[in-house]
C-alpha cells in the first residue's frame, strides 16, 4: 500500500520533464516576479560561502548562487531533474533522497541549506529537517520557502491537501498531493529539529498584496 509521500515521489518521476520545461521557459508568474528572487535575496542578505540546496529540481537556484560566487552543492531525488540540471550550467549536483540525507555521514559541512518549495510531504520531511543541524556549520542557517498556509489567527488543521499544475503549462500528468502545516506546526516543527532564532517574511504579490509564500529563516 503507496502513501501520499510515495505518490509526491512518483508524480515528480513522471513529470520530471515538463516541469524542467515550465521552469526554463518561466511560465510560472508567481517565481518570475515574486518568489524566486525573495528566496535568492534572502540568502544573499545572509552572505553563505556554502550553501546545501535541498530539492534543488533542475538546478535554477544553484546556477543562480554559482554564479554569486557561492560553492552550492544541489540534491534531488529525481535523476531525471539532476541530469537537467548538470547540462544546464555551474554548480555542483547529486541524486540524495529525503529518506537518504539522514543516513549519510556530511561529507562537508554547509553556511546554509535552502529548500524551496522542496517540502511536500509529511515523514520524510520532519526526519530531513531533523538530520539538516549535522550538515551545517555552528553558526548555519536554514532557509525555507513554501506555500502561506493562511491567516495566523485561524490556522487550518494539519493534513494532506490535493496539488496542481497550475500557471506551469501543458503537458503535466497527475500532480503530487502536499502535507499542509499551519504556521504553529511550522514553528515546532523547526524547534523540534534543532532551529532557533526564527525569522519570517512574507513575500506579496503586487498588484494584490496578498501574500505569494512565507519565507522562514532559521539557525
Amino acid at each position: 500500500m503507496t502513501t501520499p509521500d510515495d505518490d509526491i515521489l512518483r508524480a515528480w518521476h513522471d513529470n520530471a520533464e515538463p516541469w524542467a520545461r515550465a521552469v526554463r521557459e518561466r511560465r510560472i508568474a508567481s517565481r518570475e516576479r515574486v518568489t524566486n528572487q525573495a528566496v535568492v535575496q534572502a540568502i544573499r542578505d545572509l552572505a553563505p560561502a556554502k550553501v546545501l540546496d535541498v530539492g534543488c529540481g533542475e538546478g535554477w537556484l544553484t546556477r543562480t548562487l554559482a554564479d554569486d560566487g557561492i560553492d552550492c552543492l544541489g540534491i534531488d531525488a529525481m535523476p531525471a531533474l539532476i541530469r537537467h540540471a548538470r547540462d544546464a550550467g555551474p554548480g555542483r549536483y547529486q541524486v540524495l533522497s529525503y529518506e537518504d540525507l539522514p543516513t549519510k555521514t556530511p561529507e562537508e559541512r554547509f553556511d546554509l541549506a535552502v529548500c524551496n518549495f522542496s517540502l511536500l510531504g509529511d515523514r520524510p520531511v520532519a526526519r530531513l529537517l531533523a538530520a539538516l543541524p549535522y550538515w551545517l556549520g555552528r553558526d548555519g542557517h536554514l532557509v525555507i520557502q513554501t506555500l502561506h498556509p493562511g491567516p495566523h489567527s485561524h490556522p487550518d488543521e494539519d493534513g494532506w491537501r490535493p496539488g496542481s499544475w497550475g500557471g506551469a503549462g501543458p503537458g503535466f500528468g497527475d500532480p503530487a498531493p502536499w502535507y499542509y502545516r499551519s504556521l504553529p506546526s511550522w514553528r515546532t516543527l523547526l524547534r523540534d529539529s534543532g532551529f532557533r532564532s526564527l525569522q519570517l517574511r512574507e513575500p506579496r504579490n503586487p498588484d494584490t498584496g496578498d501574500p505569494a509564500s512565507i519565507l522562514f529563516i532559521a539557525q
